[in-house]
């Protein structure tokens, strides 16, 4: 009985040595790398978990690049993997680049992906040409007519400045800048819809694709359409803004004329004030001369007759102006 169970315990006791082994020592990735021609050794896999590498990410792509007919040692890929970079995509960039024939080494695939760039995306335009096509670009010709564009560019990869070189939205912002100003130095609109070649023949000639990681193979455009008359609009414009400016000077003017009137009114309201106050020293400048007897009773009086009938004159020629008759009550 106590052999039966010391050999129950042996046996338990291996099958738990053996389970931890195979789960620490990838017995089965090994086997499946000898099997496709690739040597390695356990204790190559047995290192990686000790450095904390997943076997699977390093032997799996190795075996594809080994199967392509690619020499890459181990240590490189472990060493990529542990940068943070994507073996996978690194290798599939490789095979790819191989089978069309393009010189990519691993170093530079691995810089380019360490820039944070798509190798393989990379390698793929460069085969395939990628097609970018811009938004709606509005520009204006000369004659002030709105033109708007949709263009298409064929772009196609530049391994060679694909780390430190532009994006596709550069592309399209430089393609945009050289649409507008190709339309604004057009005459008419109707020059842009008779030729819109010229527009991807112009825009093509300033060698937009320098400093970025693309080459510019041909841009055509996709679509043309007529939008608004800007230069009418700002013509409206600017005839409103005169409009408000006169009328302001006229309202100006206008206050302007108001003041003077108010101050004429107070300077006619001052000469009165002076007449009659001219008017009140009469009677006592009469008085004065009557005392002293430099004005006798009959010329005051012959002075009170020509006021008197002075004023009778003016009473008669106001009531004739208002009949409509001229003079002193002649019909001539």
């Amino acid at each position: 009985m106590d052999g039966l169970m010391l050999s129950v315990f042996v046996i338990v006791a291996v099958f738990i040595l053996l389970w931890i082994f195979l789960s620490f020592v990838p017995l089965g990735l090994w086997i499946s790398a000898m099997a496709a021609g690739v040597s390695i050794s356990i204790f190559t896999l047995i290192g990686m978990r000790l450095r904390r590498v997943r076997p699977d990410r390093i032997i799996k792509p190795l075996i594809r690049i080994r199967k392509a007919g690619l020499e890459i040692s181990i240590n490189a890929l472990e060493a990529h993997l542990l940068s943070g970079g994507r073996v996978d995509n690194v290798v599939d960039a490789l095979i790819a680049a191989h089978r069309a024939d393009m010189e990519l080494s691993f170093e530079r695939a691995a810089a380019i992906d360490l820039a944070g760039r798509d190798v393989f995306e990379a390698v793929s335009m460069s085969v395939t040409p990628k097609i970018i096509e811009t938004p709606w670009i509005s520009a204006v010709a000369i004659n002030g007519i709105e033109v708007k564009v949709v263009a298409k560019v064929t772009v196609r990869t530049n391994i060679a400045r694909l780390v430190g070189g532009a994006g596709q939205e550069t592309i399209i912002a430089r393609v945009g800048e050289g649409i507008v100003t190709t339309v604004g130095s057009s005459n008419s609109h109707k020059e842009v819809l008779q030729n819109p070649d010229r527009i991807s023949q112009t825009v093509l000639s300033k060698g937009l694709d320098s400093g970025t990681a693309f080459e510019i193979l041909s841009i055509d455009i996709a679509d043309i359409d007529i939008g608004r008359n800007i230069g009418a609009q700002l013509q409206i414009e600017q005839a409103e803004a005169d409009k408000q400016i006169a009328q302001a000077r006229a309202e100006e003017r206008r206050a302007t004329a108001i003041a003077h009137e108010q101050e004429m009114k107070a300077h006619v309201q001052e000469m009165r004030a002076k007449v009659v106050e001219a008017e009140a020293q009469v009677p006592l400048a009469t008085a004065e001369a009557l005392r002293s007897g430099r004005l006798g009773v009959l010329d005051y009086y012959n002075l009170e007759n020509r006021k008197a009938d002075t004023k009778m004159r003016d009473n008669l020629g106001s009531l004739n102006v208002e009949n409509g008759v001229l003079g002193f009550g002649g019909k001539g």
